[in-house]
């Protein structure tokens, strides 16, 4: 499900007392009221566990058997639609025999799980849900009032990706420029190299100063990707230094992430709301003059068009959210990618203006009308941790524990801007702010009043949870 789909789904109002169970359920009978679900399997105490995406399929059923056989119980996947999932999840819970004891939802639905009775704070017999597990955005995940309500499972940020190839024959550039006396910042102006100058060079003195320009190169800030588009020289076939689908928030909300709160660290805090402030104007001001040097049709460009366009050598910078890295690796397999890339976390907005990505974390919770709450405590934290080894290979899916992943370099880098990000607040009155926010981005790409839209969106928000 696109992030746009499931904002929209995050936002709806749960309907409680109506809905009906999607999936598949096995039909069970003959059940006495004491021992309820065992009785289908003998004595074996079972779990069903509920989740939404099929790619997950093969990951679920394995890591089924193996806890089930490590602790002599039964454990049920269950396939079950995303659409009404957690209004399916109550009805089940209210009034199916087979209740879901344990499920996978989005951490910004907690709030409504929580309050519904359908998740309740986790034991934590392993403990594991501390910083030497999860890094603390995980944790602000799962956390509502002060409780810990699911365990951390996998996650989505946004990170910068490089063409290397490119970025070194910038940093060449720059080396070649200076060791020469070339003017390094006159960009289209700089004065011709001549081939006798650059012959003359210490080809280790050049190497050096090349390596010196790469690793300087890693852009910290905005104006420093802007400086590499004024200094390059762009080889034949690059249309564009950047590129990133800047119609969707997700691969936007960097730039005023540190600065426009909402509900605060953990998303839960009503009394903790500022997104009319100096800074996120002034984010939205450097954003909005972004246009004047990538211009990119906001109505046009896609994810996948950009990652294919930085596939295919057509820019320098690109923004991709997790599943990159395996886009990128397909694609060198298939010998559509030649070149070495690099994925490094987001820059910032300026020296002074800070960046910070929006993260969602996939979280296992614990059903509050489970008669399993012990076992099914167990299994959750057998997914996120024991078996999480498992996760990335078997669905390309990353995990949020810390302990996994650690030998890839590129899973690695978003681990670090993840560890650094905002999640998705979990308050229902702000369920629409995403969407707006969305819209206000665009409007703001596309030359409109910054201060104006950013008051407009304040009122709003504000008039949002007064109504609550």
């Amino acid at each position: 499900m696109s992030l746009k789909k499931r904002l929209a789904a995050s936002a709806a109002v749960i309907a409680m007392a109506a809905g009906v169970i999607y999936g598949s359920t096995l039909e069970m009978s003959g059940a006495s009221a004491e021992g309820g679900r065992l009785s289908w399997f003998g004595n074996k105490e079972t779990l069903y566990f509920w989740y939404t995406d099929d790619s997950m399929t093969s990951f679920i059923n394995s890591a089924a058997v193996s806890f089930g056989e490590k602790e002599g119980v039964r454990v049920i996947p269950m396939l079950t639609s995303d659409s009404e999932y957690l209004e399916a999840v109550n009805e089940a819970s209210l009034y199916s025999r087979q209740i879901p004891d344990v499920y996978v939802i989005s951490h910004d639905a907690l709030e409504k799980a929580y309050l519904a009775g359908l998740a309740v704070p986790v034991e934590d017999e392993q403990n594991i849900c501390n910083e030497s597990y999860f890094p603390p955005s995980a944790l602000a995940a799962v956390s509502y009032q002060g409780k810990t309500v699911a365990y951390p499972f996998f996650y989505e940020t946004s990170a910068l990706v490089i063409n290397m190839d490119y970025l070194e024959q910038w940093a060449l550039q720059q080396a070649k420029r200076e060791l020469t006396g070339a003017d390094v910042d006159a960009g289209e102006g700089a004065q011709e190299i001549s081939q006798e100058a650059v012959e003359a060079l210490d080809q280790t003195v050049l190497a050096q100063k090349t390596q010196e320009y790469l690793e300087a190169g890693i852009p910290q800030t905005v104006d420093e990707i802007l400086s590499i588009a004024d200094t390059f020289d762009v080889p034949e076939g690059v249309e564009g230094i950047m590129k990133w689908d800047v119609s969707d928030i997700f691969y936007n909300y960097w730039i005023v992430g540190n600065y426009m709160i909402v509900g605060g660290e953990t998303g839960d805090d009503a009394g903790n709301i500022n997104i009319n402030n100096e800074e996120a104007i002034s984010c939205l001001e450097v954003y909005k003059a972004l246009n004047q040097f990538f211009y990119i049709e906001s109505d046009t460009v896609t994810y996948d068009s950009v990652i294919q366009d930085f596939i295919d050598g057509k820019t320098v910078f690109t923004i991709g959210t997790t599943d990159v890295a395996e886009r990128l690796e397909e694609a060198r397999a298939e010998g559509s990618l030649g070149f070495e890339y690099g994925i490094v976390p987001m820059p910032d907005v300026s020296g002074e203006l800070k960046s910070r990505s929006l993260s969602v974390t996939n979280v296992v919770a614990i059903n509050g009308y489970s008669q399993h709450k012990e076992l099914a405590n167990r299994f959750a934290a057998y997914l996120v941790d024991e078996y999480a080894n498992e996760l990335y290979e078997r669905t390309g899916k990353v995990s949020a524990n810390l302990t996994v992943n650690e030998d890839n370099t590129a899973l690695q880098a978003f681990m670090e801007e993840y560890a650094e990000s905002m999640p998705l607040p979990k308050m229902m009155e702000t369920g629409n702010f995403w969407m707006q926010l969305e819209i206000l981005f665009s409007k703001v790409w596309n030359g409109e009043d910054v201060a104006a839209l950013v008051q407009q969106l304040a009122d709003q928000i504000t008039s949002q949870m007064s109504a609550g």
